[in-house]
C-alpha cells in the first residue's frame, strides 16, 4: 500500500493548454501534468523564478487524473492589437509591440471546457523535497489564489485534499470518486459513463495498471520561467474501476 494525495479540479470554465498557434488558442479535453503541479506550486507559495522548486517538483512526484466530467466546448473570440507584419522585425514584448505605430486588429479564438470535474492524485517519489502533508496543508490554505489554466478560470469547488492509502493510482482515485461526502459529488450525476484515468505510461507500467492506449503530450516542465515543456507519454488506463 502506497499513500497518495486526492484533490477535486473542478471549474465552470477550464482552458488545459495544447499548442498554440497564430490565432487559435486550443484545449484539451483534460488537465496537463504541467497546469496541476503549477496549480499546486501556487498553493505552496513558489515563485515562477524559482527553477530549482520546480524542477524538484516535477522530477519529485506522480500524478494520475481521473477525468469525471470534460464538459462541452466554449470558444471565446476576441479581438487583439497587434504591429503589421515585416520581415526582419522582431518584438521582445507584448509591450513592445503595442509601443509601435500603426497598429492593427485581429480577431483572436481562445477555447474552453466548460463545467470541467476531474480528481488529482499525487504520490511522492524518492528523490521527493516535501511531504505530502505539506502539500495537503497549501491545497487547504493556498498561498496564490489557484485556476484551471488561465486567470478567467476559478475553482468553483474547494480543492478538497484528501490522504488515501491504496495499492496504486487507479484505486486511490476510485476510492476518492466513491466518497459520498466529498464535494464534487454534487456534480457527479453529470459525468461521463467511463470516466477517464491517465497518468505517465511509466508509472501505469509500474503499478502493473492495464493500458488502453498511449498519447504524446508536451506538458512535462523544463522551464517555468522561460515557460518551456518537453513530451511526455501518457497512458490511458483500459477502464476505470
Amino acid at each position: 500500500m502506497a499513500e497518495f494525495l486526492t484533490f477535486v479540479l473542478a471549474a465552470p470554465l477550464a482552458a488545459m493548454g495544447e499548442l498554440a498557434v497564430g490565432e487559435r488558442r486550443g484545449t484539451w479535453e483534460r488537465p496537463g501534468r504541467s497546469a496541476v503541479l503549477g496549480l499546486v506550486a501556487a498553493c505552496l507559495g513558489l515563485e515562477r523564478a524559482d527553477e530549482s522548486a520546480h524542477t524538484a517538483l516535477e522530477q519529485g512526484y506522480g500524478l494520475a487524473l481521473r477525468t469525471e466530467w470534460s464538459g462541452p466546448l466554449l470558444a471565446d473570440y476576441h479581438t487583439a492589437q497587434v504591429p503589421p507584419g515585416r520581415r526582419n522585425r522582431r518584438f521582445a514584448t507584448r509591450a513592445d509591440e503595442l509601443a509601435a505605430p500603426e497598429l492593427e486588429t485581429i480577431l483572436s479564438r481562445r477555447d474552453y471546457r466548460s463545467g470541467l470535474v476531474a480528481l488529482a492524485a499525487l504520490w511522492a517519489r524518492p528523490a521527493a523535497r516535501w511531504a505530502l502533508a505539506e502539500f495537503e496543508a497549501g491545497l487547504l490554505a493556498p498561498c496564490y489564489t489557484p485556476y484551471l489554466g488561465r486567470k478567467s478560470c476559478p475553482l468553483m469547488f474547494p480543492l478538497a485534499p484528501s490522504r488515501i492509502e491504496a495499492p496504486d493510482p487507479a484505486a486511490a482515485l476510485a476510492r476518492r470518486a466513491a466518497e459520498r461526502k466529498a464535494p464534487e459529488q454534487t456534480l457527479l450525476p453529470r459525468r461521463a459513463e467511463a470516466p477517464q484515468v491517465t497518468m505517465d505510461a511509466a508509472d501505469a507500467h509500474a503499478f502493473g495498471l492495464a493500458i488502453a492506449r498511449r498519447e504524446l503530450r508536451r506538458d512535462s516542465l523544463v522551464s517555468r520561467r522561460r515557460w518551456q515543456f518537453a513530451l511526455r507519454e501518457e497512458a490511458v488506463l483500459d477502464s476505470p474501476r
